[in-house]
């Protein structure tokens, strides 16, 4: 077999695995993970001591579920096994700088503390398994334009999860990810706060994907986003700051920027201190306007 006839054959044997790994859903992957460099189960419960079904002070709309350890570190790091990348990419700092931010955004995005909570409002993530306000549903959350994923009637779409998963297109887009199948979630989008490892891949699934005109908060955490002339004009750069901006861009970030972000930037720099390592640069988004803002 000569060297041109290898190369071909690497090339196609290459093709074909890439196209077959980018169809597998995520919930029969389990690759190995960086997290357990980071994190341990002791670390976990030292973090999250309030976390859902496990704090002191349940959360009265959910005192009938089963006291079960909802917001594992098992279920987080069966999760992040679907994801080979998610803090596993750049050196060390990289990595814990990844880790921290996304720790951060799912504590604002699920906590339960106030200024003078007990043990401090940082250790106050997770206490929430879906959104304030909708425990009866929220239907404002259906987006009948996106015709590739329509709502069903009766059902709600509101934020669940660790970064509170919302709308019925990203329902789709996450079910058809994790499941292989778009309707799974779009039929039953309760599944999300009834099984811990998928209500965790649903958090991780978002910061991993890329979702245009924004980039994924891992490619800007990571520095792998390059920003165009019209991102730097409007002082999106690489950063924290970038990573709010395409989660909360909207409602937190430039003219619209809310004094409650700073709890965002808050738990950032509660998790860079508790993992050792700098904020980096451009860590707010005061200065940002928001994505897709022609």
């Amino acid at each position: 077999m000569n060297r041109t006839v290898i190369i071909l054959f690497i090339s196609v044997l290459f093709f074909c695995t890439t196209a077959m790994a980018q169809t597998i859903p995520f919930q029969k992957i389990n690759s190995p993970s960086n997290v357990s460099k980071y994190l341990n189960e002791k670390r976990w419960n030292e973090l999250f001591p309030n976390r859902f079904n496990v704090s002191s002070f349940p959360d009265s709309l959910h005192t009938q579920k089963p006291r079960t350890d909802f917001y594992s570190f098992k279920a987080f790091l069966r999760a992040a096994k679907m994801f080979p990348q998610f803090i596993s990419e750049g050196d060390a700092i990289t990595q814990k700088r990844e880790l921290a931010a996304f720790l951060a955004n799912m504590s604002h995005e699920t906590s339960g503390g106030w200024d003078d909570a007990p043990g401090s409002y940082y250790r106050w993530g997770l206490y929430y398994i879906e959104e304030k306000g909708c425990a009866k549903g929220c239907p404002s959350y259906s987006d009948t334009t996106k015709k590739k994923y329509l709502p069903v009637a009766g059902k709600s779409y509101h934020g669940r999860g660790p970064l509170q998963l919302s709308w019925n297109y990203n329902y789709a887009q996450f079910s058809a990810a994790y499941f292989g199948d778009q309707n799974i979630l779009l039929n039953d989008p309760e599944k999300v706060t009834e099984d811990a490892t998928l209500c965790f891949a649903s958090a991780i699934w978002f910061w991993m994907t890329e979702q245009y005109p924004k980039p994924s908060c891992h490619e800007v955490i990571c520095n792998k986003w390059i920003p165009n002339a019209k991102d730097s004009a409007e002082g999106r750069l690489p950063g924290f700051g970038a990573v709010v901006n395409v989660i909360n861009g909207g409602l937190e970030c430039g003219e619209n920027h809310s004094d409650n972000t700073k709890y965002r930037y808050g738990f950032y720099n509660f998790f860079c201190s508790y993992f050792a390592v700098s904020p980096g640069k451009n860590a707010e988004c005061s200065k940002q306007r928001r994505f897709g803002v022609k």
